[in-house]
């Protein structure tokens, strides 16, 4: 894989993509097209090797679809359900999971090798409509040279955005559009509770909250320790982003520094979980199995980390050292079950609008 700079990859987490053209080949349901097809966000990335390792050994040719965001990507397959643009969907997260299940988008398969994934990713237990494919954490990092510049500690919890020390500092996505965004939303709510959430955000907007569409504007062009941003001219020193921003900031350094210049307030951080199914109606159901099982193959969960920024779920994996020697350990990041999240997703995102988009 070529190099990308890190706004290239560092959305992979939740931004899921879906092409509006092609098929997974000639066959039809059950058949032995040597096409396999992937229905994935823009920032699917595998080693070539690993990729032709997959095919060499499975006879399967792998065909990747891309476009659109998470929840588009979402919506678009519960409308194709039955007669689905792929053969497997890669990348609807914890928040969205569902409104997928809810419309009965997969076919069931218990892929080989979920005995391995840890119990805390399997939110479809029982069921395996989904199969956890990575983990990650929506979590506000910054910019550690502006903190030590101006002798400021930087701050670690939610409580702490809302002092009047980082008053103007961060910038966050639209929780509407966004899904880091709307993993802060979450976040906040999962510490907060049902009846605190709104007085919170009601603290940040006082201390100078600044909302901007997506991940990229946020990232790139906004926060001051980006590459991005310091080339934008970014000014705030605190943005929503992920816990591996840290890794990914170093790596698409040169040179590679001895510490990211990024940070990472650990107990702001909300657990993602990203999953890949098989689509119901698939025209190659025996490829697409095949490749729910490579996903979860400790060859491509090690594979994962440098190309896509993101955590493996199984056991026997381990990611690689020049990830690891970046990354910023999560312990205890805020969770909350799919359910609930579709019980009140749409309630909080239109009460957080008429809070903040005013």
């Amino acid at each position: 894989m070529g190099k990308k700079t890190y706004g290239a990859v560092a959305v992979g987490l939740g931004l899921v993509m879906l092409s509006a053209c092609g098929s997974s080949g000639d066959a039809g349901p059950g058949g032995d097209s040597k096409t396999v097809t992937l229905v994935s966000h823009d920032s699917w990335a595998v080693s070539k090797n690993v990729l032709k390792d997959f095919e060499k050994k499975s006879g399967y040719k792998v065909k990747v679809l891309e476009d659109g965001d998470a929840g588009q990507a979402v919506n678009k397959a519960i409308l194709s359900k039955g007669n689905p643009q792929g053969d497997v969907f890669f990348g609807v997260d914890n928040t969205l999971l569902s409104r997928a299940l809810d419309n009965d988008v997969f076919a069931p398969y218990k892929a080989q090798g979920l005995d391995k994934v840890k119990k805390a990713y399997q939110l479809d237990a029982g069921k395996n409509r989904v199969t956890p494919v990575d983990t990650g954490s929506i979590c506000v990092n910054y910019d550690k040279k502006y903190f030590q510049q101006h002798k400021l500690t930087p701050p670690s919890s939610f409580a702490d955005l809302a002092e009047p020390a980082y008053k103007d500092l961060l910038v966050t996505e639209n929780a509407a559009t966004s899904s880091p965004g709307l993993g802060f939303l979450l976040g906040s709510a999962a510490e907060y509770g049902d009846d605190g959430w709104q007085g919170y955000w009601k603290k940040l907007v006082a201390n100078g909250v600044k909302v901007v569409d997506g991940w990229d504007q946020a990232y790139n062009e906004e926060f001051s320790g980006s590459a991005g941003g310091k080339k934008a001219g970014g000014e705030r020193p605190l943005v929503v982003s992920y816990a591996s921003s840290p890794p990914a900031e170093a790596i698409y350094s040169d040179p590679q520094p001895k510490t990211s210049p990024v940070g990472v307030a650990a107990k702001t951080c909300f657990r993602q979980v990203e999953f890949a199914g098989l689509l119901d109606g698939a025209r190659n159901e025996k490829g697409g199995r095949a490749l729910l099982d490579f996903l979860i193959s400790k060859e491509f969960q090690q594979d994962m980390p440098l190309n896509m920024f993101v955590d493996p779920v199984t056991e026997n994996a381990t990611a690689p050292a020049d990830y690891t020697k970046y990354a910023v350990r999560v312990d205890d990041p805020e969770t909350m079950s799919p359910r609930k999240i579709a019980d009140n997703r749409d309630n909080w995102v239109k009460s957080w609008t008429s809070l903040v988009r005013k």
